[in-house]
């Protein structure tokens, strides 16, 4: 997490090219979900923390399906990401195995 995180600062316009032209300020809404990716990495790592981290990465795994959807359906090359058309619509249902794995972690005696 903290490195893809990383990667939506390195490369910006890249992520911002997924973002569904419906939503507004894409440059913003790419920093914003990697600086929660970075701090939901980093989260998990910290016991007190973890379970707050684990339910931000539910949410924003939920929230960047869109994006995700908006690459596959629209073939779009991101230059931080391997570009293969079947592996970028096989990530689609990956999203929900992330979600789970998050999900688990927001239980209470689970340990990192």
């Amino acid at each position: 997490m903290v490195v893809v995180g990383i990667l939506h600062f390195i490369y910006p316009g890249g992520f911002e090219k997924i973002v569904p032209d419906s939503l507004p300020d894409h440059l913003a809404l790419v920093y914003i979900s990697g600086f929660l990716e970075v701090l939901g990495g980093i989260g998990l790592l910290i016991p007190n923390l973890s379970r707050f981290a684990a339910w931000l990465l539910v949410v924003l795994y939920i929230a960047v399906f869109p994006a995700n959807l908006y690459q596959a359906v629209n073939n779009i090359e991101v230059a931080a990401l391997p570009h293969d058309p079947p592996l970028i619509w096989l990530r689609l249902p990956f999203q929900a195995f992330l979600v789970a794995w998050a999900w688990w972690f927001t239980k209470e005696n689970i340990e990192v």
